[in-house]
């Protein structure tokens, strides 16, 4: 397993491996690796002969008030994860490789943003699209796996492969969970065993609401509305929970057969904030 840190390594390591006739998936990540970024993983292994792992706490994408220096950073484990998925190079770059001294340039997201996290974490998918960008360039990968967990952000760097012309192909895996249902993240090892025990509650308020809709239900308002009191009353906060259009990222009021849409939450158990989705699609 190659590790770099460096843009001309990467460049070159990755150069060597398509020159060979290789193809090259890529699978960025913050590190603080668990099942689900090994899930993207294996998704990636069987698309592709190479895979490169990128392991980079982005600045970019943290509020003020939000965990950027708490955010877990180990490293040597990490690589040990990347070692034992048998990961052929991993990327391993610093704030001055990934940023410089100075910006000069942003990147601004219309409309896909408004809604979901983008609605409750001002800048967040800014910063997200910024340092994607930069590691497609970089790394220039033929293709990229993806989470579905989030969602909102496949969304927008689909939007952003087309916008600004990348030659890389997205794959979104499914959500990797633990046996009761809770998706697996990085944040997941902040909870209290208190806090983990209610945390699948939000998994099963989506998993209610996506019944009641197949069973007929057309207009989710009130018991969209239900299931915030019912995840209220367990002591979560509440932050959203929705049906949103799949390419508006948008609130509906009303379905529509034939179309597919997504039911997404997101609460605090504490101060961890944890997210899920279904998607859905009425025939």
């Amino acid at each position: 397993m190659k590790i770099v840190d460096s843009i001309g390594e990467i460049r070159e390591a990755v150069k060597e491996e398509k020159m060979k006739g290789k193809r090259v998936a890529f699978v960025p990540t913050m590190g603080a690796i668990h099942d689900g970024h090994l899930s993207l993983m294996k998704v990636a292994r069987k698309h592709a002969d190479i895979v490169v792992v990128s392991i980079y706490v982005n600045p970019e994408q943290f509020g003020p008030n939000e965990d950027f220096s708490l955010y877990p950073r180990p490293l040597e484990k990490d690589l040990e994860f990347c070692k034992e998925e048998g990961i052929d190079i991993v990327f391993t770059p610093d704030d001055r490789i990934m940023y410089g001294d100075e910006k000069f340039l942003s990147i601004n997201i219309k409309q896909l943003n408004d809604h979901l996290d983008g609605g409750s974490r001002p800048g967040y998918f800014q910063g997200i699209v910024l340092v994607v960008n930069k590691l497609f360039n970089i790394v220039q990968p033929d293709l990229a796996v993806f989470g579905q967990k989030d969602i909102q952000q496949f969304q927008i760097i689909q939007q952003m492969v087309y916008e600004f012309n990348h030659d890389v192909e997205l794959l979104m895996a499914p959500i990797a969970r633990a046996e009761d249902g809770l998706a697996l993240s990085s944040r997941n090892a902040y909870l209290t065993e208190e806090q983990r025990a209610i945390a699948p509650s939000l998994y099963r308020s989506l998993r209610y609401v996506e019944k009641q809709i197949l069973d007929g239900v057309m207009e989710p308002k009130l018991l969209l509305r239900h299931q915030q009191r019912e995840l209220e009353e367990k002591g979560l906060i509440f932050d959203y929970l929705n049906v949103y259009s799949m390419k508006e990222m948008a609130p509906v009021l009303k379905l529509e057969k034939g179309k597919q849409y997504i039911i997404a939450g997101a609460v605090y158990a504490g101060k961890t904030r944890l997210i899920d989705n279904l998607l859905i699609t009425l025939d």
